[in-house]
């Protein structure tokens, strides 16, 4: 790794210039660093959110529970710039303390009530709209057992794999294929699991599937990372198939687009507040209209 071995101090001390892409916000405290307030729009739920695989699970969850004719699950979504630091804003915080995308407001109810963390989001919305999430108890503990599973997960592809492979300003090899390793048993994990099943609950989508695919079929399909070639994603054939017959879906087209503020600017809508905004204001078409202003 290096020509000299790191001895930890006796007593850590925060380094501000530890580098990396993500070392202007990454900090060893919590709460607000600065007084603002959130926006409100004029639905019931409101999402404070990104377009990173974990805010895109809430925001493909959204989409097909209105494309299933659920009215209710009309939502407004607001852009948070984790980049900015906007996620430590004291209205932010409020809702979350923990100063993560994405965060949930529902208004619908006596008082407002406050949800964060990707997976309570997506459990509480598939409950209170009693859609994508089985009934019959067998069912419903295979999907709640693999949306967990990614829950778990995840922070072993993101955090561990992600960070050391492609963000850490140093490339070390132990890190690197430690995590490598962990990432290829899951999808292995993953492509077994598909040979038997279309969906990760058989034959029925639910948000099992919806959790999943944000973080392994980008990877896959290498959206994150830039890594598919380097983790032979291809050999993982249903995996593959699965990635791409859920790609195909129309509420998750619409999805992976909401808070999204980078690629093509026809794939990027900053805000949602009515299903006619991804033909009218998508960022091409703000663009435009201001140029012919």
């Amino acid at each position: 790794m290096s020509e000299q071995t790191y001895v930890p101090p006796k007593i850590w001390q925060w380094n501000t210039e530890s580098g990396g892409k993500f070392a202007s916000i990454n900090r060893p405290t919590a709460g607000p660093t600065h007084q603002a307030d959130l926006p409100t729009g004029k639905h019931p739920l409101q999402l404070y959110s990104l377009a990173t695989p974990n805010g895109v699970k809430v925001t493909i969850l959204l989409e097909e529970l209105l494309a299933l004719g659920i009215k209710d699950a009309e939502y407004d979504a607001y852009l948070i710039n984790i980049m900015e630091g906007e996620q430590f804003s004291s209205g932010f915080v409020e809702v979350n303390p923990n100063s993560k995308i994405p965060a949930l407001v529902d208004n619908s109810n006596e008082s407002r009530l406050p949800i964060f963390e990707s997976g309570a989001i997506m459990m509480y919305l598939a409950e209170k709209f009693d859609a994508l999430i089985p009934k019959e108890p067998v069912l419903k503990a295979q999907c709640l057992s693999w949306m967990f599973w990614q829950v778990g997960s995840g922070p072993y592809l993101g955090g561990g794999f992600g960070h050391f492979y492609a963000y850490a300003p140093e490339k070390f090899e132990y890190p690197i294929d430690r995590f490598t390793m962990e990432v290829k048993r899951q999808l292995d994990v993953l492509d077994r699991h598909l040979a038997n099943n279309k969906y990760m609950c058989g034959d029925q989508y639910t948000i099992a599937d919806i959790a999943i695919w944000p973080w392994y079929g980008a990877l896959v399909e290498n959206k994150v990372y830039e890594a598919a070639e380097f983790l032979q994603t291809q050999s993982y054939k249903n995996l593959l198939r699965w990635t791409e017959e859920i790609g195909q879906r129309t509420a998750v087209k619409r999805g992976v687009m909401v808070n999204r503020s980078w690629g093509e600017l026809d794939e990027q809508l900053h805000e949602r507040h009515d299903a006619s905004d991804f033909e009218l204001k998508t960022q091409n078409k703000l663009v435009d209209e201001k140029v012919t202003l």
